[in-house]
Parts: structure tokens; C-alpha cells; sequence
């Protein structure tokens, strides 16, 4: 895949009304039920056809997530919601708040080295409380039904993971050295 120039997104810009009112529409049941029959499966593929200039959620911050089956091996793509944190690319694993997490927080796992928007990649998972606390802030400005989704999901006894993506090549937390490839 030709690898393409992220979107810098950042949570802490106020997003406009249009912006707003199209967030929380993507976030009823009709948008859901739409978006898992044809978004969930077109995305990526749109993603990819466009170099990441455009995907079902339009002026939402989208980018295609290719992963390693944990499993297989093979590759999965995916499109995720994203916003920066620092040189840090934050992602939520919401699946819409269901029961469930999506599989490819499974294979970002297991494979935690990730292609996103065409670049390497390194997956951490965020497990501190108060990191969670100040992302959660963040992603509700960026996509305000996460709020719901989190809901949601707590009402089936599952807590929604957090990701940061870690430009490889560069030093991760505690100092150690992320490793480049694939």
C-alpha cells in the first residue's frame, strides 16, 4: 500500500457544529446498522483506493489500521477512528460498545507492530487509569458518541481498550527502543 502523510488531529480544536451534528448522527443505530452492513466493509477499501483522503466517515479523523492476524499471520485492514497525542496516534477499540472487542484489537495484540496510514507503527495499550481518564476526555471531542459506546459496553461487563501507536524507530516508554519492520 503507497503510504500517505496523517492527518494531524488534534482533540483539543473545537469542533464545529456541522462537525458535531455529523459525529452524533454516525453514532444512532440507523448510522451503526448502516455502517456495519456496508462501512465496516467498504472503509477500508475506500481508504486504500483514495491514498486516506476519504472514507465512510467523511470529516470524521479515519485512517486504515492494517494489522497481522494473531492467528494467521495474514494481513487485516481496518478503519479506525484516530486522534494525536504528541507524536502519538491514540485509538479506541469500541467496536460500537459492544459486548465484544473488535478483532483487530486481538491481532494488534498479538502482533502489536502495525501499519497505520501507511506508517510503521508500534501498539501500546494504555492500562494506567489516569492516562485512560485524560484520553477518554480527548476522544469524546474528537467522536462524541464514545461516551455511549463506553456505556454501553460497561452494561456487558467490558471495558473498552485504548491504543497509542508509537512511531517505530523512536524510543517507546520505560526507554527501550521500538524496533522497525513489519
Amino acid at each position: 500500500m503507497a503510504s500517505h502523510t496523517l492527518r494531524h488531529v488534534d482533540p483539543t480544536v473545537s469542533r464545529g457544529p456541522l462537525y458535531r451534528a455529523f459525529a452524533n448522527l454516525m453514532g444512532t443505530q440507523v448510522a451503526l446498522w448502516i455502517s456495519k452492513a456496508v462501512g465496516w466493509k467498504l472503509d477500508p477499501h475506500l481508504l486504500r483506493l483514495t491514498r486516506g483522503r476519504l472514507g465512510f466517515g467523511l470529516v470524521i479523523p479515519t485512517a486504515l489500521l492494517e494489522t497481522r492476524g494473531a492467528r494467521t499471520k495474514l494481513p487485516r485492514h481496518n478503519a479506525v477512528i484516530y486522534f494525536h497525542d504528541g507524536d502519538r496516534v491514540t485509538i479506541i477499540a469500541s467496536k460500537a460498545g459492544a459486548p465484544e472487542h473488535p478483532a483487530w484489537f486481538y491481532n494488534a495484540r498479538a502482533n502489536p507492530d502495525v501499519l497505520f496510514g501507511g506508517q510503521p507503527f508500534r501498539v501500546e495499550i494504555v492500562d494506567d487509569e489516569t492516562s485512560r481518564t485524560r484520553l477518554w476526555a480527548l476522544a469524546d471531542r474528537v467522536f462524541p458518541p464514545f461516551a455511549r459506546y463506553r456505556e454501553a459496553a460497561a452494561r456487558t461487563g467490558r471495558t473498552i481498550p485504548i491504543l497509542q501507536l508509537v512511531p517505530r524507530g523512536r524510543s517507546g516508554e520505560g526507554g527501550h527502543e521500538v524496533v522497525d519492520g513489519f
